[in-house]
């Protein structure tokens, strides 16, 4: 109930499992506990380090471009490459992270084509929900129900033992949303909310900044000289943001000050970039004697090299939503400043203390690297949109050769049993770290915190079921309804129940409580377990019909679909998903 109500974080909610089990004497403490020690956890965390360093050595950014110059302007070439791109890559990264890269490509190909971005969105996030179904390190579920066989004593699933599978609703998805799939969504040439080829006065004047920017000489006889930037009222006295400062440093060679924190002092001839309303910045400079100097645009400014710009949307797993920017410390956290925000294409006027939704699009200002970093971050932005002027500035990839390699060696190493799976994606974290590709503060800064705990917290309720007879009981009650069922109408029966909780529950959730339901209800049928394990699995990254059970789905908001749009062209798929999955499991798992 609390996490179909949402109006408990799902982490907070694992945690109150957890101490519900110990309270009532379901379980020890130290059984309770045991989930923040399974191996599955740290695999999970390990997972988000390498799917940073894909991100960091620009793996991911370079697939985006050569999608972009393969696929032309056809829309088939172009949604079949999209489809292939994100399933495979998903496969090997967090599949969340895979919508983040792929979003500003494809409203950039919109832009550049004239071709229907929504027409490409979905199908982009439903390809990235089937790479979840491609190996065993792909999605949490996966790793769940593995771990639930190994549990029982059997042998785990393994690294490829999903690929047939998973490759064959690929296919299936990628044929259904080239022939049909596509046709049902918004049609016309519609042109993107955001994205494509901007410069930074594009993304300014986007967000109505034009005539907001000051710059503000500081003479010697300003009270200002001396004082730090927090003391200075430039902010709150005069609701002024200080975005950058011009200053002289010794031997006559000037410096830029990109954002700077609420500490620095103010010195003597430093000119201020102030963003605001002309009264105010009027009032500034007869209140504290400053010389006004002449305004430039961004793409005009010396400091273009220092200063830059971006759009990002706010993600739905965000540590922002439901929270303001100046509770949250956006500025303090990230050395940016927020100078516009959009709720649904409008501009919110008076936003620093308005509680942040998911889908809210923001325009950052700050240091370069700090923007580059902001990249980085996929569980709490997307980074929508970047100025050309960026491809001069942003440094280049000379690691991913590097990271490349890291990843195969990581994938052979699993394939091949030479080492565990949790042990190759271990090295394959620490050689990111070893070779450069990323440090070790970003490797932590990466990890989804709240989604660790949120694995160690349920993984628990699994042992409870099974210590308390609770699976038992509701393996009884399926076959009692079932009467003489067999295999195919046990395995289309899992695939419903786990489909449906999984529009109100986590993937994760989802297979921890339909994991032993699967290993239990195979052993009272005298079947194979792996059939109807696999069919969980499948099911948990089925989530095609609401565009609210799953980040991966949410994340596509740029596309302004209706609710009814998910469930029009996700309901047919997820039928197609389970007669999939009910004719080829059995090929290669028998029964």
């Amino acid at each position: 109930m609390l996490f179909a109500s949402g109006r408990v974080r799902l982490d907070v909610t694992a945690l109150l499992v957890v101490l519900a089990l110990i309270l009532t004497g379901t379980l020890t403490p130290r059984e309770a506990l045991a989930g923040f020690g399974d191996p599955v956890v740290l695999l999970v965390a390990a997972l988000f380090v390498v799917g940073e360093m894909l991100s960091r050595t620009g793996v991911t950014y370079a697939i985006g471009g050569w999608l972009l110059r393969v696929g032309g302007s056809s829309e088939t070439r172009l949604l079949v490459l999209l489809m292939l791109t994100a399933g495979l890559l998903g496969s090997l990264m967090s599949s969340t992270a895979v919508v983040a890269v792929f979003i500003p490509v494809v409203l950039a190909i919109g832009v550049q084509t004239d071709l229907n971005a929504s027409r490409l969105l979905m199908p982009l996030s439903f390809a990235a929900l089937v790479s979840g179904m491609l190996t065993l390190i792909a999605t949490t579920p996966n790793l769940v129900v593995s771990a639930e066989l190994g549990s029982q004593g059997l042998e785990p699933f393994g690294f490829f033992s999903f690929t047939p599978i998973g490759l064959s609703v690929l296919v299936v998805t990628v044929a259904y949303m080239w022939l049909v799939g596509r046709h049902l969504l918004p049609g016309g040439a519609v042109a993107p909310a955001e994205g494509g080829d901007h410069t930074l006065d594009d993304l300014w004047e986007g967000f109505g900044l034009e005539g907001m920017a000051h710059r503000l000489r500081v003479p010697a006889d300003s009270s200002l000289v001396g004082r730090s930037l927090q003391a200075s009222g430039i902010g709150s006295g005069f609701g002024l943001r200080l975005i950058g400062i011009e200053r002289e440093a010794r031997r006559g060679r000037a410096e830029f000050l990109a954002a700077p924190g609420g500490d620095v002092e103010i010195h003597a001839g430093d000119v201020l970039l102030l963003v605001g309303e002309p009264a105010r910045a009027e009032a500034l400079t007869a209140a504290e004697r400053l010389e006004p100097l002449d305004t430039q645009t961004p793409s005009e400014s010396a400091w273009v090299q220092e200063l830059g710009l971006a759009v990002v949307l706010v993600h739905p797993e965000s540590r922002l939503v439901g929270r303001a920017l100046r509770e949250a410390g956006f500025r303090t956290a990230h050395t940016l400043h927020v100078m516009g925000l959009r709720r649904k294409g409008a501009i919110v006027g008076d936003f620093v203390d308005e509680p942040l939704q998911a889908g809210d699009s923001l325009l950052v200002v700050g240091a370069w690297d700090s923007i580059g970093r902001l990249r980085g971050e996929t569980h709490d932005f997307v980074v929508l949109t970047l100025p050309r002027e960026m491809d001069v500035v942003a440094p280049a990839r000379r690691r991913a050769p590097i990271a490349l390699a890291i990843l195969a060696a990581m994938v052979l190493l699993s394939a091949l049993d030479v080492v565990p799976v949790v042990v190759a994606v271990l090295m394959a974290a620490l050689a990111a770290v070893y070779t450069g590709c990323l440090s070790m503060d970003t490797g932590y800064r990466s990890i989804h915190w709240s989604s660790v705990v949120l694995i160690a917290g349920m993984l628990p309720v699994a042992d409870a079921l099974q210590a308390t007879g609770g699976v038992d009981l509701l393996v009884d009650a399926l076959l009692a309804g079932l009467g003489e069922a067999g295999p195919y109408e046990m395995m289309t029966v899992l695939f419903v129940l786990t489909a449906s909780l999984g529009l109100v529950l986590s993937n994760t959730a989802t297979a921890v409580l339909m994991a032993p339901i699967a290993v239990r209800a195979a052993q009272v049928l005298e079947l194979s377990p792996y059939p109807l394990a696999m069919t969980v699995a499948i099911a948990a990254s089925a989530a095609f019909v609401t565009p609210v059970s799953t980040p991966v789905v949410t994340l596509v908001a740029p596309g302004n679909y209706r609710f009814m749009d998910f469930v029009k062209v996700g309901l047919p798929l997820l039928i197609l998903c389970w007669l999939t999955t009910l004719l080829v499991t059995p090929i290669f798992f028998p029964f």
